[in-house]
């Protein structure tokens, strides 16, 4: 397995609080089966790069040196805020590509505000064009408008994403038998399984429908670690719809786990998570004595729009 990237240069200096905490959560819908449920914190690794935004950037990162970064994203993505925060900290150019041409002649909304006030140029493409993002004419038009760039995919999941992941996996080695991650790209699931140690799982929980992520990890870990790396599986039963969307019952289940546990619950990716594995506890999948690892990837966001349930836009 290859050694952990080093972190970019720079990085240092925005302190990030590694290894994130694993805190222990009394839940009666675990333990009375039997099951301990524990918290790994990695929404408290930054305050603008939080989570899995910071372990699949900060390789990629490095790869590019302080060139300037384009990347993807939907008009709520959390990927382009946290590249484009990472661009205003350490003082590179960021371009983002985001899904919805019409977008372009409306007010700005608050996520892709934030963006812009980080610094990063905003080019808006139709659907199509978007969905082609990754032909090489695509790509090479929109290096023409913008200049030379480092280019890294949606959502941050790349073979460079993958292993800087596998830094969460070696965190939870020896700490509990599954460790949890709900799964938009894949990237962190590929890498937190390869990190984890013989008789420990993976396990993911889809955000979006289709039944396409299995592939997606296989092929990421195929070029991070040239073939299959540690013992990972998914359900695909949990993702209220597809992605970014939520309804009434996920908002009603998050409210109940805050008042719990004190956790402001993300609703997109986490309470989908926090849900499934409340769910897995009932149904028996856990054997009484197991320790499962939740990996709480992110925070409530301000910027997502408000109410429930919600609907469409690529994280």
């Amino acid at each position: 397995m290859p050694a952990t990237p080093p972190r970019p240069p720079g990085l240092s200096l925005l302190q990030p609080a590694l290894p994130s905490p694993l805190q222990p959560a009394e839940d009666d819908r675990f333990g009375r089966h039997g099951v301990q449920l524990l918290l790994k914190r990695d929404d408290l690794i930054h305050p603008d790069l939080p989570g899995n935004k910071w372990r699949k950037l900060a390789p990629n990162l490095l790869a590019a040196a302080g060139r300037p970064v384009l990347t993807f994203g939907g008009a709520y993505s959390n990927h382009l805020r946290a590249t484009a925060a990472a661009g205003r900290l350490l003082g590179f150019r960021t371009v983002g590509v985001v899904r919805g041409d019409e977008l372009a002649h409306r007010p700005l909304n608050p996520s892709l505000a934030q963006c812009a006030a980080d610094g990063m140029r905003l080019h808006f493409v139709d659907r199509r064009t978007y969905r082609a993002k990754a032909d090489p004419q695509v790509l090479a038009g929109l290096l023409s408008a913008h200049g030379e760039c480092e280019v890294i995919p949606e959502g941050g999941s790349n073979a460079l994403a993958a292993q800087g992941c596998t830094e969460l996996g070696r965190e939870l080695r020896g700490r509990a038998a599954v460790a949890a991650v709900a799964c938009g790209t894949g990237g962190t699931l590929a890498g937190l399984a390869a990190g984890l140690a013989t008789g420990q799982r993976a396990l993911g929980i889809p955000v979006l429908r289709g039944g396409f992520l299995g592939d997606a990890v296989r092929d990421l870990q195929r070029e991070a670690f040239g073939g299959p790396a540690g013992a990972w599986s998914l359900d695909d039963r949990f993702h209220f719809g597809g992605y970014a969307r939520t309804t009434v019952a996920l908002h009603a289940f998050a409210d109940d786990f805050e008042d719990r546990h004190g956790l402001p619950v993300e609703r997109l990716y986490v309470a989908k998570l926090l849900y499934a594995l409340t769910v897995l506890a009932e149904e028996g999948a856990f054997p009484a004595g197991t320790a499962v690892a939740a990996v709480v990837t992110g925070r409530p966001d301000p910027a997502e729009p408000p109410g429930a349930p919600q609907s469409a836009s690529s994280r």
